[in-house]
This record gives C-alpha cells, structure tokens and sequence, in this order.
C-alpha cells in the first residue's frame, strides 16, 4: 500500500469514530456553530495524534503525509457524523447523557 493511501486510510479509521468522542465534550445547548469549531479542533488534535501514533513523531518529516492524514481524519469526522451518527441520534444521545444537570432540571 503506498504511504499516501495508508495515511488517508488511518485518518478515515480515527474520523469515523472521532464524533463519538467529541460528543462527550459537547453539549446540547451549545449553538452549531461553537460546535463545529469544537469538531473541527477535535479533528486536527486527533489526526496529529494520528500521525505520531502511526509513524512516531519523526513522521512529521513528511509534509504531505501527516497533511493527508489530517486531512483524512477532518473530512471522514464530519461525514461521519453527517450521515452516520447525527441521522442515528447515537451521538446527540451522548451529548444529552454527558450533560450534568442543575438541580432545577433534575425535578
């Protein structure tokens, strides 16, 4: 497999179960735009993170490499979370559940 493709599959792996994470970091009331800067930096942690776990932190030598697997980890976040986990209500679901609740709500 060529180190491009290699890249871009382990950013599509990291990405597609990335917005289950950020779920648990975002809550309901927050307005769609806060959480798609939330996603977005969430992604770009996640797919550095990617990169070093793969190929060490000499990876980095590699512009376009670790690019791509960023990249990879972005695009297959938000599409996943577009047309799998939204459309599920999986990952509202954990929103709602991470949600700590006044004592208000609780009643």
């Amino acid at each position: 497999m060529s180190a491009t493709l290699h890249s871009l599959s382990t950013g599509a792996q990291v990405g597609a179960v990335l917005p289950l994470l950020t779920a648990v970091v975002q809550r309901p009331a927050w307005s769609a735009k806060h959480k798609k800067v939330v996603a977005v930096v969430a992604a770009l942690i996640a797919g550095v993170l990617a990169v070093a776990a793969d190929g060490g932190w000499t990876q980095f030598q590699h512009g376009q490499l670790t690019t791509a697997t960023v990249l990879g980890v972005l695009a297959a976040s938000q599409t996943s979370y577009d047309l799998v986990w939204k459309p599920s209500k999986l990952a509202p679901m954990i929103e709602s559940m991470t949600t700590k609740r006044s004592p208000q709500q609780a009643e």
